[in-house]
This record gives C-alpha cells, structure tokens and sequence, in this order.
C-alpha cells in the first residue's frame, strides 16, 4: 500500500469514528482505500443526508488536529469475537468468522485511534496529523458483502488529499467528469439510449451515435485490411454442445443467458466470439505456409451482468467487440504480437488517445500448456512491449489459467485510466477443439492462439471517447460536421447549395432554416457541438462564400466555399482534432 493509500485508508477510519459520535447507534461495516479516495460502509439508525456533511467533516478534523495516535495490536480471535459482539458490532463478528473459516487465522489485527477500536490489518499512518484534508462526496446504497439478499448498507465515500491544492484539483476533475459523463452527453446530444421496454444494459443506438459508429468502424475495417486481417461473420446462437467443448458452461455458465430451445437441443446466445473463429480455421487443412490466418470480426456477443452493476455504455448486457483471433506457428509468434501491438496503438492514436500503459501477466500456479509454450509467450509479450517503448507493470502469476496476456491502458484528458486493448494467448481452445497445421515435416502440430481486441467494445469505446471529447469529436468523427444556418428565408436556397456541395464532397452537413435569430440557431448548433457553423446572407450569397464560425465560440469571418471545403477535407483526412488548420 503506498503512502496516499495508507493515508485514506487511516482517514477511512476516523470518518467512521465522526459518523458514529453523529448518529448513536450505528454499526460499521468495512471501509478501504479506493482509487481517488475511500468509503465506508454502515448499518444507520437514520438516514444521512449530504446535510450531514458539513459536520461529519467537521468532527473528522478535530480529529487530525488532535493528532491521534494509531495504535495497533493483535488479539486472539475469541477476544476479538467477544469484544465487537459485547457492543453489538455484526458484521465485525462475521467478518472475523469468516476468517477462522477461510483462512484458518488465531489472530487478528486491531487498530485503535483515540477510543475508536476497529478491526483492520493495516497499515495505517502514525497519527491522525498526517491525514490532511478530507471531503465527504456522497452517499450510496451498498448490499453486505454484495448480496442482494443481504441488507443494504450506506455507504460514505470520500477522499483525502496531502493538500487543499491537491483537493481543489481532484475536485475540479470530478466537476468535469460530471460535464462529461457520457449518459448525460447521450441524452443532450441525441447519440443513444436505454428503454426500459427494451431492457437494461442494451442500447439503442441514434442516428448520430449510430454515425460516429459507422465512421469508426468503416476506418477500423479499413484498417484490419491493410493489416492483413481477413473478415468473418458468425452467428449470434451457438448449440450447447459447441459452448460445452470450449469449457464455457463449465468456467462462464453464470455469465451467460438461459438456453433457448431450437428443435429439442439447448442453444445459447454467444458470449465470446472465439468459437466460431476456430470453427472457421477447422474448415480446412491448413499447411504451415498458410499461416498466419488473422480473422477479425465486428461480433455482437451477450453477456449477464446484474442490474446494479450496468452503467451507460461502459457496462452492458449486449455489446459488440472488435474482435480478433490470430492462428499462427511458434516462430511467428514474436512478430504477430509486436506487429497486433503497433496496430493497436496506431488505431488508438488515431482516435486521439495517446498516453498509454501496458500490464503484462504471467503464467498462474494453476495453467494448461506446456511451461515451454508459456515462456516463449510472454517473452514475445514483453518484447513487443519493450519494442513499443511503452511504460509496463508485471504481473506475476495474474495470466489466466490459459494464457499469459497485455492489457492495453489508456489516460483520457482527464487523466482517468481506462482499460482497452487486450492481447490474450491461449492454450486450452487449441487443446479442446484439437487444432493443427501441418508443418514442413509433413506432421501436424499445434498452432498458437491470440485473442485481441483493440477498442474492447464498440459500446464501452464510444462512451470512452464521449467523455474524453466531452461530446466535441474531432471532425472526422463528429456525426454533423457542419450546419448553413441562413439569416433570413431569402438565404434558404444559397444555404441549400452550400449543403450540397458539401455534401458532395463527403461531408456531413445540415441546413437550420428554422425561423428563428441567427443568434438563436447558432447557440444551438454550439450546444450540440457542431464543429462548424456557416452563417450565409446576402453578401455570402453574392460572393459566394460562407461566414465560418467555430463551436468554440471563434469567428473567422467569410470564406470562399471551395476554400472551405478544401480545408475541411484535408482536416477530415488527417484526422487531426484543429479546425483551423491541417498542421
């Protein structure tokens, strides 16, 4: 635990100590660090209210000027079972049975500040002094050990910094993740949406979110071709049989959907894609000159996740993964690897995101294969992450069970790390659904198997670069590029030429003949983050140009139109996020 987390985590404890002086009665549950700060769980005699803030952030520092210390001891576990059930404290007495029955422990780590004793492994800072500042954030509902049979709990976050700056600067940050939080973006801009007759965690996806999508994937597409990826479609229902072969209704069942009854045999709406790949690879023999065979594929697949958990667009039940597998021979292996590593970072920078960190995991204690194959994966792992030059953690004995694997992590302009492109070996659906080549020995062998995605889904990608963008897309990306916004009906007809040109020229473009103020029309196109808004009245008409006005508020005055388009073009075909220029 490093020194912020060991900071918050002590702050977790006398947050607990403020809110149970406030509200007698209260029962604490757990409380830990968390990215950005901490929580903690309680069973309340009476509801909180952000009311309740001001003075439970009050009592929390009298404390760190009290400069408390922290104290720790160790105690068995049946004094430590007495103690917290004498003062009627449950769900410490569960959490210590649970640790006699998983862990088989003798003792326990109890932590003491003032007069509040909890029930805690550490570490912890030396006083309450060296806290700092503490802000409560809000107030969630929580089920006891995430049971939703169990009771529901509130929960307190909040979050502790070494500095007032610091804190005036993390919650500027989280001002802005709100301004862009791509649900309420959705909604303003008309991009997507959920229905409830639909049901939860599918999405509809709106015109103009539906053209950021084509956009996008019409450049991936493209992409993968010049890569020599070759594209495959499947089927959304596999048979029971084919999904109990690769293991997933031993290892997944609970993640996916009931089966559905096709002519008295069990099918399944696909969880994963792969299947159906290797199916593809089993239609023929292939010989060892065949390969690399690299088969992409825009898979729409069905995954159960619990109400409580789906979230907008970053945690959903139905979604579409660019979706990859590469078969190839292990001399290959190396290249296939740095090479799907450099396309992905070439595809996420021309999406505009460019700070990145890769996470390489390594062979568990439990694992299929042979020891050889793993080492020679993650040796091709970590030398195209080196190759790459990109910053890495290692992950000791974090591979699943079939494979070793880089996970791909992104910054957006926020500096939030999001969790994209995935690079995953296996070596269990080889093995389960007997894959080969034959080499140049004229014996079969088996090849080796990569599992990739670049942007992870369409559905999570798309609200990553929502709120990265803030809704303003770059203009190649951007599902209306421009808007002729006529200043009176006279100027309708030239407005509707300028739209055509531009259309002509593959640009996507409206016309606002609304009759309302120019002013009006332009705060409009502003607040749905329309790149350009081209003003034409008479003397535009006359001279055929159009007065450009930026969604960033800049007035660049009149244009010719030929000049315009010309520019916006190359801007489009650099993919570059200026508005003004190509450079």
């Amino acid at each position: 635990m490093d020194d912020l987390a060991r900071m918050r985590h002590s702050a977790a404890h006398v947050m607990a100590k403020a809110v149970t002086d406030l509200v007698p009665g209260t029962k604490v549950a757990i409380g830990p660090p968390i990215e950005d700060g901490f929580y903690y769980d309680f069973d309340l005699p009476r509801e909180l209210t952000p009311d309740d803030f001001p003075e439970i952030e009050r009592r929390v520092r009298e404390q760190i000027e009290g400069h408390l210390a922290f104290t720790r001891d160790e105690w068995s576990v049946e004094r430590a079972r007495d103690h917290f059930a004498k003062i009627d404290e449950k769900y410490k007495v569960e959490l210590i049975e649970d640790l006699v029955k998983n862990d088989g422990v003798e003792k326990v780590g109890i932590y003491r500040h003032g007069d509040f004793v909890d029930l805690c492994r550490g570490p912890h800072v030396a006083d309450t002094g060296e806290i700092g500042v503490v802000k409560v954030l809000n107030l969630a509902g929580a089920y006891w050990r995430g049971d939703e049979k169990r009771p529901m709990l509130t929960r307190i976050y909040a979050t502790a910094w070494p500095s007032q700056a610091e804190l005036d600067a993390h919650l500027w940050r989280l001002e802005e993740a709100k301004k862009r939080d791509h649900r309420r973006l959705g909604r303003e801009l008309d991009l997507f949406s959920v229905s409830d007759d639909v049901g939860p965690g599918l999405i509809l996806w709106h015109p103009k979110g539906a053209m950021v999508r084509v956009v996008a994937e019409d450049f991936h597409r493209n992409s993968h071709l010049t890569n020599g990826y070759e594209w495959v479609f499947s089927p959304h229902i596999g048979r029971g049989e084919l999904w109990k072969r690769s293991g997933h209704l031993d290892f997944y069942k609970e993640s996916m959907y009931a089966p559905m009854d096709v002519d008295g045999e069990a099918y399944y709406a696909k969880p994963m894609n792969c299947p159906f790949h290797i199916q593809v690879y089993k239609t023929h023999t292939r010989s060892y000159r065949d390969l690399p065979k690299r088969y992409a594929e825009f898979g729409t697949v069905y995954r159960y996740e619990r109400s409580g958990v789906l979230h907008g667009l970053t945690r959903v039940r139905g979604f579409t993964q660019d979706d990859a597998h590469i078969f190839c021979r292990p001399d290959q292996v190396e290249d296939e690897i740095s090479r799907t590593l450099d396309f992905s970072l070439f595809v996420l920078r021309s999406f505009g995101l460019t700070d990145f960190k890769a996470y390489l995991s390594t062979r568990p204690e439990k694992y299929v294969g042979e020891p050889a194959d793993w080492e020679h994966a993650e040796v091709a792992l970590k030398s195209a992450i080196l190759r790459a030059e990109l910053p890495y953690e290692l992950d000791e004995g974090g591979g699943a069970f079939y494979g070793p694997k880089i996970d791909l992590k992104v910054n957006d302009a926020l500096g939030r790390e999001w969790q994209l492109s995935t690079i995953q070996f296996d070596f269990n659906l080889p093995i389960r659904f007997g894959l080969e080549f034959v080499g140049e020995d004229g014996q079969p062998h088996a090849p080796y198997m990569v599992h990739r995605a670049l942007l992870g889904s369409m559905e999570r990608f798309f609200g990553v670069l929502i709120e990265h963008y803030g809704g303003a897309f770059p203009l190649w990306l951007a599902p209306v590029q421009a808007i002729v916004v006529p200043i009176a009906d006279r100027h309708a007809e030239y407005a509707e030429t300028v739209a055509a040109q531009l259309r002509g020229a593959g640009l996507r473009v409206e016309v606002d003949a609304r009759r309302e103020k120019m002013q009006a029309k332009i705060r409009d196109a502003q607040m749905q983050k329309i790149p350009y808004m081209l003003v034409v009245g008479d003397r535009e008409a006359a001279d055929g140009t159009v007065a450009v006005r930026l969604r960033t508020g800049e007035n660049e005055g009149s244009v010719p139109l030929r000049a315009f388009v010309d520019r916006a073009k190359a801007i489009v075909e650099a993919r570059t996020l200026e508005l003004t220029s190509t450079t």
